[in-house]
């Protein structure tokens, strides 16, 4: 049976730099809650899972209303393995134990509390456009990149020296990963086996809205830029 949509979001037991994370208190709730109520909010999916090695994770995931049809393999909760190896792997779980496929994959991350459901239709309206295979968010740099300074010997070096006497604003924009959510066509991602295929397009969004979290001061900041930019609105 073939269905549109599916939202996988990974959540596997082992995080270093925050025990725990990703089911650790965030302004009052797990932070893996945030994703799930989003998937749901958002109406986009057929089937929002959780892929998660860890009973724990299992079980709050479903009181928050994601489905965990089965369990990660030893393989693809390990440290080495990448966010393709455990959609590939959720996939084929869902092809051969359960004879469902998808269209199209959003993979959500579980400490992403800064995704609303008009990022995630936004960007799924991307997705569908003939000469798009892939989307995801990316936030500008606040400062021009090619001015990037390095550390030799205690001095201060530029990483482009070239650039040294360009006008800020004369240099192209940069942008990074928002690290938040990623939507794929299956038969791409079965074919190329990446989340960013050739055919990528980026939907930038405000820097207030996105927030790297893999450090204890990384979360603090996470919360503060939460309660300014995003809890007086209706996500």
């Amino acid at each position: 049976m073939t269905k549109k949509n599916i939202a996988i979001i990974p959540a596997r037991s082992g995080s270093k730099r925050i025990p725990h994370k990703n089911i650790k208190n965030f302004l009052g709730k797990p932070i893996l809650a945030y994703s799930i109520e989003t998937a749901i909010k958002s109406g986009l999916f057929d089937e929002i899972m959780v892929s998660t090695d860890d009973e724990q994770i299992a079980e709050l995931a479903r009181k928050y209303g994601a489905n965990i049809p089965f369990l990660r393999s030893r393989d693809t909760a390990g440290d080495f393995a990448t966010l393709s190896d455990v959609i590939s792997e959720v996939i084929k779980n869902y092809n051969e134990k359960l004879n469902l496929q998808f269209d199209n994959i959003c993979c959500l991350l579980a400490t992403a509390p800064f995704v609303n459901p008009v990022d995630l239709k936004t960007a799924y309206l991307k997705l569908l456009q003939p000469d798009t295979d892939a989307v995801f968010p990316i936030v500008k740099y606040d400062y021009p990149i090619q001015r990037a300074l390095k550390l030799e010997n205690q001095k201060v070096k530029m990483i482009w020296p070239e650039n040294k006497n360009k006008r800020s604003q004369d240099l192209d924009p940069a942008y990074h990963d928002a690290g938040l959510f990623y939507w794929i066509k299956n038969n791409v991602f079965m074919e190329q086996k990446t989340m960013w295929p050739q055919h990528t397009a980026g939907m930038e969004i405000s820097r207030y809205t996105a927030q790297d979290i893999d450090t204890p001061e990384d979360w603090k900041l996470a919360e503060l830029k939460y309660k300014l930019f995003i809890d007086e609105t209706e996500i």
